[in-house]
């Protein structure tokens, strides 16, 4: 990450839309091999399961993993999920249940040793899941039938694989599965954007000296009114910004409230996007009256 102008201060990362995170970036060559949300929208039967990729952000996670398994949804399928009326956050949760973080192929499927084989998904990727709540069995059954089905759901197997949509050989696979897994975890109700205080989470994440000085600024309302679009923050830990203080002091009113929106990027990026990302981001200080952006580069 090569910064433009960049405040002395800037280090981790609190990330919304809304999820925890702390920055900074390995050096990690990336390339982009696939398109999930074009290689969805060949298939019309999920185009709602692709539309809900987008809104939740997933389909940009999916697509910057080198090896990842979709475990598609039809519309039939998806329309009972969307029956349960979930928060976004439920649901993304939900549906990251359905990302494998590995290559499952049709062949893959039906070689699975001693018959069952325990995985990972996205969800127990994000931390946000307790136990073996974000692992998903899949079991070669008889018959040639492959079951899926949550770790934290007793063992049942709540659906089976229907057909390969798509596979590039170890890169991704999209595979139909009849109906949607469950899991109470990914289910559980979370608090949409709006619910979120920004200040609250920064301060439980060792944040509070910055917290403080955004809400002294102002500079609050502009954070939060960018939540619901999503947000990322990179937030300087109290020790940092505690160096930092005989220098904020000295400027203006106008630069310290440009130095503090230069933290807020107004688009979610989780570390794997940021990862993914190559040249010039906009910052909530980028159209104020000091002007702040920065260049992001994987080298």
């Amino acid at each position: 990450m090569k910064p433009v102008r960049q405040p002395p201060w800037l280090l981790p990362a609190v990330s919304l839309g809304v999820s925890l995170l702390v920055l900074f970036l390995a050096a990690v060559p990336v390339t982009h091999a696939h398109d999930i949300t074009h290689i969805l929208a060949k298939h019309p039967q999920f185009s709602t399961f692709n539309h809900y990729l987008t809104l939740t952000h997933l389909a940009r996670e999916i697509n910057s993993r080198l090896t990842i398994t979709v475990l598609a949804l039809d519309n039939s399928a998806m329309s009972a999920v969307l029956d349960k009326h979930l928060s976004v956050g439920s649901l993304k949760n939900l549906l990251s249940l359905h990302i494998l973080v590995d290559y499952f192929g049709t062949k893959k499927l039906h070689q699975i040793g001693d018959g069952t084989t325990l995985t990972s998904t996205m969800f127990q990727a994000t931390g946000a899941a307790v136990g073996t709540s974000g692992y998903v069995n899949i079991t070669n059954l008889k018959g040639g039938k492959v079951g899926f089905g949550a770790e934290d759901n007793g063992g049942t197997l709540d659906s089976v694989f229907v057909k390969s949509i798509a596979e590039i050989p170890y890169n991704i696979s999209v595979l139909q599965i009849s109906k949607a897994l469950s899991s109470a975890e990914a289910e559980a109700p979370m608090p949409g954007p709006s619910d979120f205080n920004l200040t609250t989470i920064l301060r439980k994440q060792g944040c509070e000296a910055f917290a403080n000085l955004i809400v002294e600024s102002g500079g609050d309302k502009t954070f939060e009114e960018n939540i619901e679009g999503g947000l990322t923050v990179f937030c300087p830990g109290d020790t940092t910004l505690g160096a930092f203080a005989p220098k904020y002091k000295n400027l203006t009113k106008s630069q310290k409230l440009s130095l503090l929106l230069y933290h807020g990027v107004p688009v979610y990026q989780s570390m794997q996007m940021l990862r993914s990302n190559n040249g010039l981001m906009n910052t909530l200080a980028t159209n104020g009256a000091n002007k702040y952006d920065f260049t992001v580069q994987n080298c």
